[in-house]
């Protein structure tokens, strides 16, 4: 069971910024980076065995290690690749691709069983792969109770299709 997470727009606002001196910025009032992340922790909590793919830009930004190590370590410890690797070096064209193809490249390559995306992005998902997103608002992310409903119906529907 494989989970693909997004960062902005799921975890925190959509609104962060790397600095080249300041660093990793969430330039919103009354919110701060990773304010979900134990959220998230909980809802996976009943699910052993859901390992996270990272589909962030922040693995393009960073790389792998330090973007992952920005999450709390029981994210961090069911963290098994991302998207994106330095093996892709045309980041360009990388960025051309919509988060679902981005997504679909890992899937063709890997070809977990089950497996769902967490996303404020839903351009270029067809209709017949929605039933694996989870929409978060840009703004609230999986901090609001319906992606929170959206996602723990997913999980509990892979466990039930196995």
């Amino acid at each position: 069971m494989i989970v693909f997470l997004d960062f902005d727009g799921v975890l925190h606002p959509n609104e962060v910024v790397l600095y080249q001196k300041r660093g990793i910025v969430l330039e919103c009032d009354g919110h701060s980076l990773f304010e979900h992340a134990d959220t998230l922790v909980e809802i996976l909590s009943p699910y052993p065995q859901a390992k996270i793919v990272l589909s962030t830009s922040w693995v393009v930004a960073l790389g792998f290690d330090r973007a992952k190590s920005y999450l709390p370590p029981d994210l961090q410890n069911i963290v098994i690749g991302a998207t994106w690797h330095s093996g892709l070096r045309d980041k360009n064209w990388w960025w051309s691709l919509t988060r679902h193809q981005q997504i679909m490249r890992y899937v063709s390559r890997h070809r977990p069983d089950q497996w769902v995306a967490i996303d404020d992005n839903a351009e270029g998902w067809p209709d017949n792969q929605r039933h694996r997103l989870v929409h978060t608002d840009e703004w609230g992310g999986i901090g609001q109770k319906m992606a929170q409903n959206d996602l723990v119906e997913k999980l509990a529907l892979m466990c039930v299709s196995r």
